[in-house]
């Protein structure tokens, strides 16, 4: 796609350009199930009546709208765009499958590097609060990781609405 862009438009201006192809490869995008004839067709009747309005956001096209040289070029852009989102869409299930490998991945890495770490002065008094309020016996904690589990197996435990919540699950 983007190699077809320093062949087409010669006679255009950069920004001219630069508009024109942003334009349409957000109208390729839009319309997904469309053809490229389809989206030309629609794309010169849109342009037709801003032209006769007055309001047109290319000017510059009331004078090459019609031209073959115009038409073709606009044809291989949207061919272009077309292979492009067609050939995205195919790779959807892979980026997504990494995306979800690369979270897991962090999520991992953070609880290593949480299990080396010694456990914080708030973790700390918080799992000593649980241990006073619910009457358990306190382990010596070793770890962020260590601690985070204990406090998270005493509040799951004594928490009620939790405990609900569990049992309309198993029902």
């Amino acid at each position: 796609m983007y190699e077809i862009k320093k062949e087409i438009y010669q006679s255009l201006t950069k920004n001219q350009k630069s508009a024109l192809c942003n334009y349409l490869r957000a109208i390729v995008k839009k319309s997904g199930n469309m053809s490229v004839d389809d989206i030309w067709e629609n794309f010169v009747e849109d342009e037709k009546y801003y032209l006769e309005l007055n309001c047109s956001r290319f000017e510059f096209l009331s004078e090459i709208l019609y031209e073959d040289w115009f038409k073709s070029d606009t044809l291989k852009y949207l061919t272009e765009c077309r292979k492009y989102y067609d050939y995205k869409e195919k790779q959807r299930p892979i980026i997504e499958a990494n995306k979800e490998y690369e979270k897991r991945k962090r999520a991992f890495l953070r609880e290593v590097k949480m299990s080396k770490e010694a456990p914080t002065k708030k973790q700390l008094y918080y799992y000593d609060r649980l241990c006073k309020k619910y009457n358990i016996e306190k382990k010596e904690l070793i770890s962020k990781l260590e601690a985070r589990d204990e406090i998270d197996k005493i509040i799951t435990a004594h928490n009620p609405l939790r405990m609900v919540e569990e049992n309309d699950d198993n029902s």
